[in-house]
């Protein structure tokens, strides 16, 4: 079975998986709480159905299948392309707001099997299992999260010392059929709704702490696999009242790992530091930032259509302090698209026939947290109090209620009452409510703190530039001698 169906992808949640929300444990497949997230993420699968011609690909080991082009091994431009396209179609499906649909660790495992010379500095069986786990992936089309973040409870201790070393996921046994692992890891969004759990590498970790260097997948229903959920903020309303939080609260959870066994079918790298160290660094700045590029770029895309329909409700589209903050929305949309397009137009050979967008793309790292909360900033100040006295759209058709609210709340230019009730609750439902102030913080850390990722730019040109420039000018200009 390739590219399944949203019906498929939610009867695979049934499973004894540990999910732990509010007051105990619940069923991701009958928690009342959880049914629009659930239904958000089986319309994921349909859509990928509906816009197949895009968002799927022949197979090529299964002939006349499909499966989702997240899972390509790119070996060329066109290759990008295709990806680019599908990518993009699949991130139209929630406008940006979920960060962490399928395809994204689908492109992250994609990745990794392609760079099959840096998994030759280890031992030769974890890249075939890899491969085969890759195949795995296809032919399931299965729904993948990662958990890579060291339980770091102690920021005034190295992240694998002192109270940390206890907390965070390691090896502590082994037996005939695998390893067994314990601790904890952050985070797991989607994880509660996931088929697996990918844990790999984030950043280096020192010669020493090799029993933490691991890469492997299991199946979130694995016995002693617990998540610990935050709250929910989906909420049981309509799509018009909600249209993000009724369906694309994809939650997020710390996961322990309590004496979990690992397979060693599942296992690709245990304590092997030369691939543990290497791998992310060489495949997530061109690969990975592919998807989440695109995936930011669709969302600017909504947030200017989104900010500009809110000034046409008060009829300031035009009104310069307004016109400046949509051009801000603009340009920032502009710039992610040139940084794409130039970093997939330089594209290259990263190492055995891996063909990846240049890394100049983790730019995005560094700037896209800013603007993202930026665009919030934006949003909340054109809607100001608008944004706070919209009625629910049933109230329309109540009639004891509904004449009046036609007529003390329309939009401008002949707008009806309704439709600025849609616009204004949708962006609230972007930029105010519990689920957009969740996304707000998931875009500021999910691909590392916006500090961690400046740190790790410079540290990168001071390797890789030559930085001789003012040297030059003052041998030039006679400053010091030549």
């Amino acid at each position: 079975m390739t590219a399944r169906t949203g019906a498929q992808y939610k009867e695979g949640l049934k499973d004894e998986r540990q999910i732990w929300l509010g007051e105990g444990k619940v069923s991701v497949t009958e928690s009342p709480v959880l049914a629009g997230s659930v239904d958000g993420m089986a319309g994921y699968f349909d859509w990928q159905h509906e816009y197949a011609d895009e968002c799927l690909i022949d197979d090529p080991e299964r002939s006349g299948e499909k499966m989702n082009v997240s899972l390509m091994l790119p070996k060329n431009a066109e290759d990008l392309a295709i990806r680019h396209r599908g990518l993009e179609r699949l991130a139209r499906y929630s406008n940006g707001m979920l960060g962490r649909t399928p395809d994204y660790v689908n492109v992250v495992l994609s990745g990794h099997t392609a760079r099959a010379d840096i998994w030759a500095q280890g031992k030769p069986e974890g890249y075939e299992r890899l491969k085969k786990f890759h195949r795995e992936v296809i032919d399931g089309d299965l729904a993948m999260t990662h958990t890579i973040v060291h339980a770091n409870i102690d920021k005034g201790a190295p992240p694998l010392a002192g109270m940390n070393s206890d907390l965070t996921l390691r090896v502590v046994g082994r037996n005939e059929n695998g390893v067994i692992v314990r601790g904890g890891k952050v985070l797991a969004t989607l994880g509660p709704i996931a088929d697996e759990l990918y844990v790999y590498s984030s950043a280096p970790i020192p010669s020493g702490a090799e029993e933490y260097a691991l890469i492997f997948s299991i199946p979130v229903k694995t016995k002693g696999v617990i998540q610990i959920c935050r709250d929910h903020y989906g909420v049981n309303a309509s799509v018009a009242d909600a249209p993000f939080s009724s369906r694309f609260d994809e939650q997020d959870s710390f996961v322990i790992f309590d004496d979990v066994e690992v397979p060693y079918e599942r296992l690709f790298c245990e304590g092997d530091l030369k691939v543990y160290n290497n791998l992310n660094a060489g495949v997530s700045p061109g690969n990975t930032l592919q998807q989440t590029a695109i995936r930011a770029m669709v969302k600017l895309e909504f947030a200017y259509d989104l900010c500009s329909n809110i000034a046409k409700v008060t009829n300031s589209l035009h009104a310069p302090d307004v016109a400046v903050q949509l051009g801000e929305i603009y340009s920032y949309l502009s710039m992610t698209r040139s940084i794409i397009a130039a970093a997939e137009a330089n594209a290259h050979d990263w190492g055995a026939g891996a063909f990846f967008p240049h890394r100049d793309l983790s730019i995005l790292r560094c700037v896209m947290p800013g603007w993202m909360s930026r665009v919030n900033e934006i949003i909340r100040t054109i809607g100001s109090h608008n944004l706070l006295c919209t009625p629910s759209l049933a109230l329309f058709e109540n009639p004891e209620i509904g004449d009046l609210l036609r007529k003390y709340l329309p939009g401008s230019n002949g707008m009806a009452a309704e439709e600025r009730a849609r616009i204004m609750r949708m962006a609230w439902d972007f930029a105010g409510s519990a689920l957009g102030s969740r996304v707000e913080l998931y875009e500021m850390f999910y691909l590392t703190s916006q500090g961690r990722a400046r740190i790790g730019d410079h540290m990168i040109a001071q390797r890789d530039g030559e930085w001789n420039q003012v040297q030059e000018f003052m041998q030039k200009s006679g400053i010091i001698p030549g």
